[in-house]
């Protein structure tokens, strides 16, 4: 628990430079160590000059997505789920706002109840499986529809 609290919190501080190497995680995996979102493995450099931990910044190589002048724009996904604590639900309003009205725009998300869950945007791939996890808790409504609109193209099946 203590690496995962120090994973989401030096994460939150590093700056984008250096290179990336080692065998990958899965999302979940990743998850698990305390990783979410779409890091980038320069990230990671940049986690090593803050934490001394060399396993973490080595679980934190296994965790990102490699770097290019716009690998960020190049990532799309299929479709999204937005997971959230029905409890919890009432301090984001941001969040309510978009699932009560803009939710049914986007036909590839769904709504998932949670309970103890933060909100976060469960990115799927072509096949549906878990490929990211985003936390979305100070995420204004808008951004969470712009980031849907570029990131989620939809694969269309011939029913």
């Amino acid at each position: 628990m203590g690496r995962s609290l120090y994973a989401a919190a030096a994460v939150a501080l590093v700056c984008f430079s250096g290179f990336c190497h080692g065998e990958r995680l899965g999302a979940r995996q990743c998850e698990d160590l305390g990783f979410t979102g779409l890091a980038l493995c320069s990230d990671c450099n940049a986690l090593s000059e803050f934490v001394k931990d060399q396993e973490l910044v080595e679980d934190c190589r296994k965790c990102c997505t490699e770097d290019s002048d716009d690998s960020i724009s190049k990532l799309t996904f299929s479709g999204a789920i937005i997971e959230v604590c029905m409890r919890k639900l009432v301090f984001y309003p941001e969040v309510v706002g978009f699932l009560e009205e803009d939710k049914d725009d986007f036909p590839y998300v769904e709504a998932r109840y949670s309970y103890g869950s933060p909100p976060k945007l469960i990115m799927l791939d072509d096949k549906g499986e878990h490929k990211e996890t985003i936390r979305i808790d100070n995420w204004k409504r808008e951004h969470i529809r712009q980031f849907l609109k570029e990131k989620v193209k939809l694969v269309k099946s011939d029913s």
